[in-house]
């Protein structure tokens, strides 16, 4: 039989530093996933950002 479970993949939400800085309303975030067993470290994307209309970096958040 095939397993019920995902395993070691789980659901991350990445926010983006430089608006978080910046101080200019509200907030951009995505939601991804990834494999905790092969990338331990948080994650970083460089990903669209429609508030300051550029691509920034995003980072992952707890």
């Amino acid at each position: 039989m095939a397993k019920k479970t995902k395993g070691n993949r789980v659901q991350v939400i990445l926010e983006c530093t430089e608006q978080k800085a910046s101080g200019v309303p509200g907030m951009s975030r995505y939601i991804t996933t990834k494999n905790k067993k092969n990338t331990p470290e948080r994650l970083e994307r460089m990903k669209y950002n429609p508030f300051l209309k550029k691509v920034t970096l995003h980072r992952e958040i707890k």
